[in-house]
C-alpha cells in the first residue's frame, strides 16, 4: 500500500467518511454529511500531528517534579484531546 502524505490522509478521511449508506434504501444510495467528514478529517489531523503517546510507566516518588519532556508530552496530548473532542461533538457524541 502506498504511504499517504499527511494532507492526503486528511483528505481521504474526509472523503471516505462523508458518504454513508442510506439504510432506508437498502444501501443502494449514499448520504453525504459534512459533519461526519469533518470529524474524520479532525481525527486524521490528530493522528498526523499529535499521535497518541502513552504515559511513561512507573511510579513517581512523592514530591518529584515533572521534566520538561513530560510537560511537553502532556501539552501535546491535551491538544490531541481537544481535536478529538471537536470531532466527537460533530458526530453528536458530546
Amino acid at each position: 500500500m502506498t504511504e499517504l502524505s499527511p494532507a492526503q490522509a486528511v483528505l481521504c478521511a474526509y472523503r471516505d467518511l462523508s458518504w454513508t449508506p442510506d439504510e432506508e434504501d437498502n444501501g443502494k444510495y449514499y448520504k453525504f454529511c459534512h459533519k461526519a467528514g469533518m470529524a474524520a478529517a479532525l481525527r486524521a489531523v490528530a493522528d498526523q500531528v499529535v499521535p497518541d503517546e502513552p504515559a511513561p510507566t512507573g511510579m513517581r516518588p512523592a514530591g518529584d517534579v515533572y521534566s520538561a519532556r513530560e510537560i511537553r508530552r502532556g501539552q501535546r496530548q491535551e491538544t490531541r484531546s481537544q481535536l478529538l473532542a471537536i470531532a466527537d461533538e460533530l458526530e453528536g457524541n458530546a
